[in-house]
């Protein structure tokens, strides 16, 4: 699977292939830089690679080269990362350090735009499941329908930011990587901080509280808007753990705490 590519960029394996449910990873060597040779097994992942491209390195990790299925990219090696500094009492500094990576990847650059999807069609999972729930998916559901009804301007989005897809790149500081590429609201691209379910301390008693402060600083946004989001999100990533055959109970959890901020 990797041969014929590391043949055609004269790559040095440089580590254990990875698997995952959308990729094949390789950690290589390109001309003594570390790098990841990425082949994608679904379309998703091809057009994410089209728009880390498009990053050109600004917010994002770089693109070394791409052809077909096969992407080569900068490898961060710093053992640094998120997760951890936010485990470990240093949460609000990993927000911020998110936030200005965001903030990277929403500059306007003046490339064409890639393909990109538009946010309400990534949201469209959401309705069928407060028509069949009710309940707390219905109150995400109406968080959605009044953004979307209320929409500021678009931008390119990463689509799925959380603690684990900005990396440490040394030098060049906190870049991302695996984008959805997507198109719509800026403030959507903060709502994971909030609900990761990966981060066992974001339904900690008052943490909530004090990301929106960090966020809505960091970011200049509003922060009753951030909350929509919030609860538009943790419904949207509920109904699609119900698709998966799965438990929604973790961003359920998160749709109480982010409501009961909106209404205090």
């Amino acid at each position: 699977m990797f041969a014929p590519w590391i043949e055609r960029w004269s790559l040095a394996p440089d580590g254990e292939a990875i698997t995952t449910r959308s990729s094949h990873l390789l950690p290589v060597r390109w001309r003594g830089l570390p790098a990841m040779l990425k082949i994608a097994q679904e379309a998703e992942e091809k057009f994410g690679g089209r728009l880390m491209q498009w990053w050109d390195g600004h917010g994002a990790a770089r693109v070394y080269a791409e052809e077909g299925d096969a992407i080569l990219l900068e490898r961060a090696e710093s053992r640094r990362s998120l997760f951890h500094m936010a485990m470990t009492g240093g949460d609000d500094a990993a927000t911020r350090v998110i936030c200005r990576t965001v903030a990277a990847l929403h500059a306007p650059r003046p490339a064409p735009l890639p393909e990109l999807v538009p946010l309400e069609r990534w949201f469209e999972a959401l309705e069928p499941a407060a028509r069949a729930e009710g309940g707390l998916f219905e109150i995400c559901a109406g968080a959605a329908r009044a953004l979307f009804a209320d929409p500021y301007p678009p931008g390119v989005l990463h689509g799925d930011i959380h603690h684990g897809n900005i990396l440490d790149f040394g030098e060049r500081g906190w870049l991302a990587i695996d984008p959805k590429r997507l198109h719509g609201e800026r403030g959507f691209d903060y709502a994971n901080l909030f609900c990761n379910p990966e981060l066992p301390i974001v339904t900690a008693p008052g943490r909530l509280a004090r990301q929106l402060a960090t966020v809505a600083d960091e970011a200049s946004l509003d922060p009753r808007r951030v909350l929509h989001w919030v609860l538009a999100y943790a419904g949207l990533s509920a109904a699609w753990f119900l698709q998966d055959g799965e438990s929604a109970e973790h961003p359920l959890a998160m749709v109480e705490i982010a409501a009961a901020a909106l209404n205090s």
